[in-house]
């Protein structure tokens, strides 16, 4: 695993000792999704707060990428208005690893790298679809969820 260059120290301090990393029981959002070619899963939990996420926490399992990108995406929507969170994109979470050539170089290592941005916009999705009746919002994410990758 260290010879490959998409292994920085960083995606391995990330993997090993991730943060946000637990569940939050009755949390207002819970979104399950896996990546079967790579065997990660993982489930997202979220509380809202005066439409901020107030708690964040994934569990799960899977490789170091996915495990990487899930902890850090926590740390980057935490405390965020779920207007703000609707906009996060995928260059933003593969930036802040260094990850962005996977898009080019490695389309199943990408994979990996999305699976928490995905279950999080599914999940935002459903919020709105369920909570908030606000299906424009709703669409735009599950269609954006679904081409991520």
């Amino acid at each position: 695993m260290s010879g490959d260059p998409i292994y920085t120290e960083m995606i391995i301090e990330y993997s090993r000792n991730p943060s946000n990393f637990g569940k939050i029981d009755d949390a207002h959002i819970h979104q399950h999704d896996a990546n079967p070619l790579c065997g990660d899963t993982i489930d997202l939990y979220l509380n809202i707060d005066d439409n901020k996420i107030s708690d964040v926490k994934f569990d799960g399992h899977g490789c170091a990428i996915c495990m990487a990108c899930s902890s850090v995406l926590t740390e980057m929507i935490k405390g965020k208005n779920l207007d703000d969170v609707k906009k996060f994109d995928k260059d933003e979470l593969l930036s802040e690893l260094g990850l962005e050539h996977l898009i080019k170089t490695s389309p199943v290592r990408i994979k990996c790298a999305l699976l928490s941005l995905k279950t999080l916009k599914y999940g935002i999705y459903s919020y709105f679809a369920d909570k908030l009746n606000d299906s424009e919002s709703a669409g735009n994410l599950k269609e954006e969820a679904a081409n991520l990758y």
